[in-house]
């Protein structure tokens, strides 16, 4: 596989293992800057340790495998680099729950996404540049929670909050979002809000999404480009439209049906 300096994540041979485990095994896929796609696959198939390993949050196993991020090397031979942060700051990483700070305010937590444009102790004073300000209330408004700005997290249901964290991963300037089971921790309504804002990033402002779902329908009606992992090996990686049952069955098993939130037709 060719590595593009354009490519939002290109990952070469890559394994990971816990204890007997093959978590990732041999992966190779690259996704170019732009791209919708939803790595899906039962639970334990490595899709979650595949977007870890991207970010440089889980280690790779030594040997040949190697990740990079827009063109810069971040692991390689079981070890992250140094460019491992400058690359962290062009990725926007979602998770299951939030990691939005509770005690502090929805724009405090929010306006923690110019951290990496400003001393530390600037930050922890909260002697945040005006400019940056203006950007998290724009941000927050763009999500639709800006009322909520002088909210404590904590407070906010599950929707609110992962649109919090969208709305931080603007401020930071990410240039592709990296989510992992965005949508698992709400109610069906607000998961559907946090997709459709995820495609507005990836088709208004270009950006790159790479997002984990248990559901396969979701994968089907946002994502473009499905990439489907079992037992550490991708099984497919292709148009969503070209998912059928038998595949669906070949990844899942016959219970496939179960990995649809709502009613399949």
């Amino acid at each position: 596989m060719t590595a593009s300096a354009a490519a939002v994540a290109s990952v070469r041979d890559v394994s990971k293992t816990f204890g007997a485990r093959k978590a990732l095994n041999g992966v190779s896929v690259e996704v170019a800057a732009g791209e919708m796609v939803a790595l899906i696959g039962p639970s334990g198939s490595g899709k979650s340790t595949l977007l870890r390993s991207i970010t440089g949050l889980q280690s790779i196993d030594a040997g040949k495998g190697v990740i990079e991020v827009f063109g810069e090397t971040v692991q390689k031979n079981g070890r992250t680099t140094g460019s491992v942060r400058a690359a962290r700051q062009k990725l926007g990483m979602i998770f299951q729950q939030f990691n939005l700070v509770g005690r502090l305010s929805l724009f405090s937590n929010v306006m923690l996404g110019a951290l990496g444009r400003i001393p530390e102790w600037k930050g922890f004073l909260g002697l945040w540049p005006a400019a940056d300000k203006r950007k998290a209330m724009e941000a927050l408004h763009r999500v639709g929670v800006s009322d909520y700005a002088a909210q404590r997290a904590n407070t906010l249901s599950g929707g609110q909050q992962q649109r919090g964290a969208i709305a931080r991963a603007l401020v930071q300037g990410a240039q592709a979002i990296l989510a992992d089971e965005p949508v698992a921790s709400l109610d069906p309504v607000s998961a559907r809000k946090v997709m459709e804002l995820l495609v507005e990033l990836n088709q208004r402002d270009g950006l790159g999404v790479i997002v984990t779902l248990h559901q396969v329908d979701y994968a089907i009606r946002y994502c473009d480009r499905v990439i489907a992992l079992k037992a550490g090996r991708i099984v497919y990686d292709g148009p969503a439209t070209g998912l059928d049952t038998k595949q669906l069955i070949d990844i899942y098993g016959p219970e496939f049906e179960d990995a649809f939130w709502e009613a399949k037709a």
